[in-house]
């Protein structure tokens, strides 16, 4: 009879384990199925699909709250039962957090992926997509502190001193206040960011020189990807406290321009006919505006400007090149006389005689006397 009792108790914890992984597969399976179905007549909202995510911490959840339930009709050993059951109960609260993470990551997903797919205002999407993106930083930043509070307030020691961790709060506060300043300062720039519409994901900006797209916003920092592919990570704070370029605030259009320095002798006219056949066969060019004009002269050269547009930071660059690539090309090839040159000739009308002797004359007056003299 006591053989059986042992043996009834030593299944009794399997049975308890299989009988909560079970009922969470099954819950996991049918809620997985029920979203697939609802996604299949509603393709339209990509919310039921990103929902699909959270059926793993769901499922963690389902199983750790039935072995909470009944881990005491298990009957584990008393030295064990308390140790088990504070484990489940971390488990549980963190996972319940994960699981709001995620469905509340899924909403914010739905939300911008609907937004963009019937929007057609590109800078209108970039300022979405910044304020989500922190949003969502925001929110988890929010759950893990509250997750990680609860886990320590199931100890028995952390209720004990909880009264004074909160009458000596305020001192802590103050400290930690000045301790993070700089965090601080980054977080709060961080959002100003995010609303204030000063900067968004996917905009073309110049910051101490460098020319590159914003790639990330967090709450402390912010990534730009410059052109060779390279990331400058700079302080949120920065941008709320020193000047930048933003190319792609408001309107895109831009208008860019080319410095060519020739010789005096350059066909302007000519160069002007030529820009004008070098935009019309460049896609970039969005045909608003075009010209070439002399703007400045020096006493060797010639400093030309031609000028064009195009409809996005990207284009304007590569219609520069293009325009800089070929003028020069066209002046090598038709006009080689227009392109500068150092000038070792004499200047027209000027005649010089090399070969004359420019020797200094003689010092008479210490020759002595000459023939004749007395």
């Amino acid at each position: 009879m006591r053989a059986v009792v042992e043996i009834d108790s030593a299944l009794r914890p399997v049975v308890v384990v299989c009988v909560a992984v079970g009922v969470s597969l099954l819950i996991g399976w049918i809620v997985d199925r029920s979203l697939r179905r609802i996604d299949g007549r509603h393709p339209e909202t990509p919310l039921w699909h990103l929902l699909r995510r959270c059926g793993i911490p769901l499922q963690v959840v389902i199983c750790t709250a039935i072995l909470r339930g009944g881990y005491r009709s298990a009957h584990f050993a008393d030295d064990h039962a308390s140790a088990i059951g504070q484990g489940l109960v971390l488990v549980l609260i963190g996972a319940s957090g994960w699981l709001v993470v995620r469905v509340a990551t899924a909403v914010i997903d739905s939300s911008y992926a609907r937004y963009a797919a019937v929007g057609h205002d590109v800078p209108k999407i970039r300022r979405l997509r910044t304020q989500l993106t922190l949003i969502q930083r925001v929110f988890t930043a929010i759950v893990t502190v509250i997750v990680v509070a609860s886990m320590l307030f199931t100890f028995p020691a952390m209720r004990t001193v909880g009264a004074s961790m909160l009458a000596s709060a305020g001192i802590i506060g103050i400290v930690a206040g000045v301790a993070a300043q700089s965090t601080l300062s980054n977080l709060f720039a961080g959002l100003q960011i995010a609303f204030g519409d000063m900067v968004r994901i996917g905009d073309t900006v110049v910051v101490d020189g460098e020319w590159g797209t914003v790639e990330e916003i967090t709450l402390t920092f912010l990534s730009v990807r410059t052109w060779d592919e390279r990331r400058i990570m700079m302080p949120v704070s920065y941008f709320t406290s020193k000047p930048f370029e933003n190319w792609s605030r408001g309107d895109q259009r831009m208008t860019g321009t080319v410095f060519l320095h020739l010789d005096h002798s350059a066909p302007v006219a000519l160069m002007r006919k030529r820009l004008l056949e070098i935009l019309e066969s460049c896609a970039e060019w969005d045909r608003r505006a075009w010209g070439l004009v002399v703007i400045d002269s020096t006493p060797t050269t010639l400093q030309v400007r031609a000028l064009a547009t195009a409809k996005d930071p990207g284009d304007i660059f590569n219609l520069r090149c293009i325009i800089r690539e070929q003028l020069i090309d066209w002046l090598h090839c038709e006009h080689p006389y227009a392109l500068p040159r150092l000038n070792t000739a004499s200047a027209p009308g000027q005649d010089v005689d090399h070969t004359r002797d420019t020797a200094p004359a003689p010092d008479t007056k210490d020759l002595g006397p000459g023939p004749g003299t007395r």
